[in-house]
């Protein structure tokens, strides 16, 4: 089998940060959050790691990242456009976005054509998630069985505000049966619980999420080339639709008869939902770096 690949979604980087230059740093050498995970990525083994991100910043891109890791680990870029794929279709004037997460991985057809893990660029996942995805890439992955990295609940919540989350509904033999999207959950008199209307539905803290960590054959590729053009022929005039990866996995269980491993994690996940998380991924990086976790500088 050929070797694992990490793919990073960061095509809407610049949207959220104005400018790559002012990516925010947390680590004590100035290391962004993306740059925890590519190193975490090497130790457990990946040799390759494919980042998507707009055509228009791939200068600035290569210039923040590629001296830290040339020599560490081969690196590769893939455009998503929001005309990607939408041959045939006329895209409204107001529409500025590209489609979402399953449209980037579409992008990346005849640039992967192994097993790969995708991740969020500016999400922290812990260095157990991803010795637990390249193990599972390395050994199990097939075009009928993917595995999905499940966070506990308890270990996403954000003390500043309500955060969305999608549960993962399993079977008796740990295998996803879908994703039920859970939205404004947060803490509230000891518990945690979600706003189902004007009702407040409590969760267990256990309950497994996913933070769209994925590990894919490239069947999965095809699949999304496939249901693009049924989710545009629905949408295309709906400017905020998404073509969304656990949307596209959904699928792949559903109807296609597919196999999604849950893959459990203890590991704390980290990633600022609101700009008053900042100071909060900054104390977790620094608790990990005392317990000599991380170096103080990752590329020295």
């Amino acid at each position: 089998m050929k070797q694992p690949t990490l793919v990073i979604l960061a095509a809407g980087m610049a949207s959220r940060y104005g400018s790559l230059k002012q990516i925010q740093s947390f680590g004590p050498s100035g290391e962004t959050i993306i740059e925890y995970s590519i190193y975490d990525a090497i130790r457990a083994g990946f040799k390759k790691v494919v980042f998507i991100i707009r055509k228009d910043f791939v200068q600035e891109f290569k210039e923040i990242f590629e001296p830290k890791l040339k020599g560490r680990i081969e690196v590769d870029y893939v455009f998503q456009e929001l005309n990607a794929f939408t041959e045939g279709f006329e895209i409204p004037e107001e529409r500025t976005k590209p489609f979402g997460t399953a449209q980037a991985i579409l992008c990346c057809k005849g640039r992967i054509d192994g097993p790969f893990a995708v991740i969020n660029a500016d999400d922290f996942y812990g260095a157990e998630a991803f010795q637990k995805a390249y193990a599972f890439l390395d050994a199990k992955v097939a075009d009928n069985v993917y595995g999905s990295i499940a966070y506990k609940l308890k270990n996403t919540l954000s003390d500043n505000g309500s955060v969305s989350r999608g549960e993962i509904i399993t079977n008796n033999e740990g295998q996803m049966t879908g994703i039920e999207e859970r939205l404004k959950i947060y803490k509230k008199e000891g518990k945690v619980v979600y706003e189902d209307g004007d009702n407040l539905i409590e969760m267990q803290p256990d309950t497994f999420v996913s933070m769209n960590f994925f590990c894919f054959a490239p069947s999965f590729i095809s699949l999304c080339e496939s249901e693009f053009k049924p989710f545009l022929e629905k949408n295309i005039q709906d400017i905020k639709s998404e073509f969304l990866m656990p949307k596209v996995a959904d699928t792949f269980i559903k109807e296609k008869n597919g196999i999604i491993d849950v893959i459990p994690t203890d590991a704390k996940w980290f990633g600022v939902t609101y700009k008053e998380d900042a100071p909060v991924v900054k104390k977790e990086l620094d608790e990990l770096l005392t317990a000599g976790a991380y170096p103080n500088n990752l590329w020295a």
